[in-house]
């Protein structure tokens, strides 16, 4: 990719490669001449975190997609920490970002994958930016604290972090490893761990919810990205304030979200039912199944789609039916709670159709794992 003199932005185009020139070259000195403590290190370490964490919760998952709601107060915090980040007003970030997810892998995609991994990651920075369309921010373009960020950014964002520097430096006795450590190396970390989730994320993974986009889920970039490495469920589910749906998925941004709703600083937040999930997951496994049998001329092929056809539709067809159970169960209990004969009924229903939906879904799991390590045989 290349730019000419009047696509090129020499505010930040200038700003970020110049930053990381210069660190690069000078670092290797402080790191050989100076003599940085752990406590440098570890103090340099919260604040990646902090800000990260700030990024991913308050200007992806709050500001961008509106996945939970929270007061003045934790706002004023999310952006205060944002600003510290370097990457950009919430404003400003969160126009490309829905630009992003309405025009995925096209042309009007900002930072779209298919024009190449390098644009994606970073070379899209560099051209000037395009004019904020009111009319895909104006709930954001009302916000008073968002829109005071992004008049004064450049002041609030150099003025916040030279602060902190001093703080650091005079707390930790080492200005200069504030200033290498805790300023710009904590700045070319995250500014590259978020552009992984630009450039990595649709690159390197798989996608078990929707194969149509770049998008892919990918366990290792969660650790890198505070848990945004489950991107393919994110591009499906782009308002679901988790991107790691199990418990065992690194997400710290979705910890961060519940203990903040725990506490009574976050609410409504927007989760999409488990169902609804395990449905989408269904139909994409199927797809690719059909697809994958077609290649294979040694089995039995009607039998196989028959099977296929024959296990998914029954396990959409039990997911329908046990949200029409529970909206009864639930509307009942609401309007004559005094039917316990009815109710027990409707109870014991559900409780069957759970059954059925769990040795569904075990033989739905065994036909996937049979027919996966399936591969053509040429002759």
């Amino acid at each position: 990719m290349s730019l000419d003199n009047k696509k090129f932005s020499w505010a930040i185009g200038g700003f970020l490669i110049a930053y990381q020139v210069l660190l690069l070259v000078t670092l290797p000195f402080y790191l050989y001449f100076g003599s940085p403590t752990w406590g440098m290190c570890g103090i340099s370490f919260v604040l990646l975190y902090l800000t990260g964490l700030s990024i991913t919760g308050g200007y992806h998952r709050y500001y961008s997609h509106r996945s939970f709601r929270t007061g003045k107060f934790l706002e004023v915090i999310l952006l205060f920490f944002s600003t510290l980040a370097g990457q950009g007003s919430a404003l400003r970030w969160a126009f490309d970002h829905r630009l992003h997810h309405a025009h995925v892998d096209t042309d009007d995609d900002p930072y779209s994958i298919k024009k190449g991994f390098w644009h994606a990651h970073f070379l899209w920075m560099l051209k000037k930016q395009r004019p904020i369309d009111p009319k895909v921010v104006p709930d954001l373009i009302q916000n008073k604290y968002v829109m005071f960020q992004h008049r004064f950014y450049p002041v609030l964002m150099f003025g916040s972090n030279l602060l902190l520097f001093l703080c650091v430096g005079w707390l930790m006795g080492d200005f200069w490893g504030a200033f290498f450590l805790s300023w710009w190396t904590r700045f070319f970390l995250l500014h590259h761990f978020t552009w992984f989730i630009n450039s990595l994320a649709h690159t390197w993974g798989d996608k078990p919810f929707c194969q149509e986009q770049s998008a892919v889920n990918n366990y290792i970039l969660a650790f890198l990205t505070f848990g945004e490495g489950y991107h393919n469920f994110h591009h499906t589910f782009a308002h679901d304030y988790r991107n790691g749906i199990r418990w065992y998925h690194f997400d710290p941004t979705k910890w961060l979200i519940w203990s903040l709703s725990f506490f009574g600083l976050a609410t409504q937040l927007r989760q999409v039912d488990s169902f609804t999930i395990q449905k989408r997951m269904v139909r994409e496994k199927k797809n690719l199944l059909l697809e994958q049998i077609k290649t294979l001329w040694y089995v039995k092929k009607d039998e196989i789609e028959a099977k296929i056809h024959e296990i998914s539709g029954r396990i959409e067809n039990n997911i329908q039916a046990f949200n029409q159970l529970k909206e009864q169960y639930v509307n009942l209990k609401k309007t004559t709670p005094s039917c316990s004969e009815l109710l027990e009924e409707l109870h014991l229903e559900i409780k069957a159709l759970r059954k059925r939906m769990r040795n569904d879904w075990k033989a739905w799991k065994h036909l996937c794992a049979s027919l996966t390590h399936l591969k053509p045989i040429e002759v």
